[in-house]
């Protein structure tokens, strides 16, 4: 089992930043990705970014260059800078470990609202 604790979200004017940050514990298997999958209403989750236990990431291209994730051992972080009204959304981190077999874990989710 794997637990994800997130925090950060809130309510920002566009043009704004927020930082997002998900602490993962538990059995955590050193190959691993975590990483940042959104949801607006009437929406599609869909996935903001990711990074690898090697430091690869990824990122959906509408938040290119705006967002950066980051990670320090089991604890992954999303700064997002330059918010737009469309990044409103719960944001929900995950943990995907392929290689154990299991499912991806997911946290919480945390809102983020960005006002015009």
């Amino acid at each position: 089992q794997v637990q994800l604790v997130e925090s950060g979200g809130g309510l920002v004017q566009a043009g704004g930043s927020l930082r997002l940050s998900c602490a993962a514990s538990g059995s955590i298997f050193s190959v691993n990705s975590m990483g940042w999958y959104r949801q607006a209403p009437g929406k599609q989750r869909e996935l903001v970014a990711g990074i690898t236990s090697g430091g690869i990431t990824n990122y959906a291209d509408s938040v290119k260059g705006r967002f950066t994730i980051s990670r320090d051992k089991n604890t992954v972080y999303l700064q997002m800078n330059n918010l737009k009204p469309e990044d409103t959304a719960v944001y929900y981190c995950y943990y995907r470990a392929p290689r154990t077999g299991s499912p991806p874990y997911w946290g919480q989710g945390t809102q983020v609202t960005v006002s015009s």
